[in-house]
């Protein structure tokens, strides 16, 4: 071969890297856009979660007692997310860690004060303002738990690929955070999940 053909096949072979390079670049990068957007959307399911459980707070079928500390947890997640929101970027460095013992101390507040006769009771009306809520808060409680999975499972594929060691030789991830997952107690209280 002569000198001309060798170069044709180098620059062949450079086209082909650079190729490989941006594909995976832009690749990753829309894979941190979507952690990006399914935390945005677990954020937006955990407000739903504590606004439908002051509703059914508020709706008077709850003795005083749980309904005053359903009210306080409801309120401490909300606080957390406005406090999250007076900050630039919401999703500045995937920080999420203080949220997840709030979360966790709503869920288990909705666990303590939905007993099996609780929710028996709030069901006894189908049609009634205490069905309704607690049809919400049942709803809100399924969809964080889906989001919350699906933030996850984004976060794994991040992850994943940057574990790759074409990643991390050509430094294809900039100098973006490696995402975290996000864990805490969303199961729903047994007496709602078997209705």
């Amino acid at each position: 071969m002569d000198a001309l053909t060798w170069g044709a096949v180098a620059v062949a072979l450079l086209l082909g890297v650079a190729w490989y390079l941006s594909y995976s670049a832009a690749r990753l990068d829309r894979l941190h856009t979507r952690v990006e957007g399914s935390l945005s959307a677990l954020d937006a399911q955990l407000v739903r979660r504590a606004e439908a459980t002051l509703e059914l707070a508020n709706s008077g079928a709850l003795d005083p007692a749980s309904a005053l500390m359903l009210v306080s947890v409801a309120s401490e997640s909300l606080e957390a997310h406005n406090e999250r929101a007076l900050e630039d970027d919401l999703l500045e460095g995937q920080v999420f860690g203080p949220r997840e013992g709030i979360e966790s101390g709503l869920t288990e507040a909705l666990q303590a004060a939905l007993s099996a006769d609780v929710v028996a009771h709030l069901r006894e009306d189908p049609a009634g303002p205490a069905a309704a809520a607690l049809e919400r808060v049942e709803a809100a409680g399924m969809r964080v738990q889906l989001a919350r999975r699906f933030h996850n499972d984004a976060v794994t594929d991040v992850r994943r690929v940057r574990r790759k060691q074409v990643v991390r030789v050509f430094r294809l991830a900039g100098h973006a955070d490696l995402p975290r997952t996000v864990e805490f107690d969303d199961e729903l209280p047994p007496a709602v999940r078997s209705s």
